[in-house]
């Protein structure tokens, strides 16, 4: 079993960047596949990118050439790097992993969640 945490988020303004992390527990984490959701007020939950046992990544096309997910499997970790934020981009983001990179991407999500980091962007 997998416990998530993320951190990282706060309030900045349009075109600031911040880089969230996911911090898992467990030795195996590195046959894991994450991805990182976010869910707005009114909106319904989204993935936004994910990264396989691989280092195999994809992105939501409203995300493309702005986030970069990334891991680092020696400390458990998973990053979401985002630049150029927009205020539509405001809203809490999930860690979600599973051993089945099809669950992770699939919009419902894997087996395991951390509790969410808000992000809000600004002026």
């Amino acid at each position: 079993q997998v416990q998530l945490v993320e951190s990282g988020g706060g309030l900045v303004q349009p075109g600031a960047s911040l880089r969230l992390s996911c911090a898992a527990s467990g030795s195996a984490f590195n046959i894991y596949a994450v991805g990182w959701y976010r869910q707005a007020p009114g909106k319904q939950r989204e993935l936004v990118a994910a990264i396989s046992s691989a280092d195999k990544t994809m992105y939501t096309d409203s995300v493309k050439g702005r986030f970069t997910i990334s891991r680092d499997n020696f400390n458990n970790r998973v990053y979401l790097q985002m630049n150029s934020l927009k205020p539509e981009d405001t809203a809490v983001y999930y860690c979600n992993a599973d051993i089945l990179l099809f669950k992770v991407v699939s919009g419902t999500g894997g087996d395991y969640w951390g509790q969410g980091t808000q992000v809000t962007v600004s002026s």
